[in-house]
């Protein structure tokens, strides 16, 4: 059963991101493969990131996938155009939720996703507590 649809927060930046749907995508049923959407997910999260955050963080923090969740609503075709919507949910500890939405070029909510993200230490790859100051980044602009 699908959850409800997925709203960005108010008080969140929702960072947009342009998705490319290559022939590779298409399955034998002629529409993006639902692996494809696992990827975007990650694609969408990584971009907002490395948009939002300099080098010198990016070397000192790493992001690592616990889970992803994915409701399949509408299939996106080989001609269609398509963009993912992303924002996050609040802190827990380490960890991050980011919603993503994933839109076909009318706008039409084709698929969401809800991805936990886990903050890692990239020099040891243990969990660190996200700081802070980092939450402000994701505050709506």
């Amino acid at each position: 059963m699908a959850r409800a649809v997925l709203e960005p927060r108010e008080d969140r930046e929702v960072f947009v991101v342009p998705l490319a749907i290559r022939p590779e995508h298409i399955d034998d049923n002629g529409h993006v493969n639902n692996v494809v959407y696992v990827g975007w997910l990650q694609e969408a999260g990584t971009a907002h990131w490395n948009a939002r955050f300099d080098a010198e963080t990016r070397a000192r923090w790493s992001w690592v996938a616990l889970r992803h969740e994915i409701d399949y609503l509408r299939a996106l075709q080989p001609d269609d155009v398509a963009v993912a919507r992303t924002w996050v949910g609040d802190p827990q500890g380490p960890r991050f939720a980011r919603y993503v939405r994933i839109e076909d070029g009318q706008g039409r909510l084709c698929a969401q996703g809800l991805s936990e993200w886990c903050l890692v230490d990239a020099s040891t790859l243990r969990p660190h507590r996200i700081p802070a100051d980092m939450l402000p980044t994701f505050e709506a602009r």
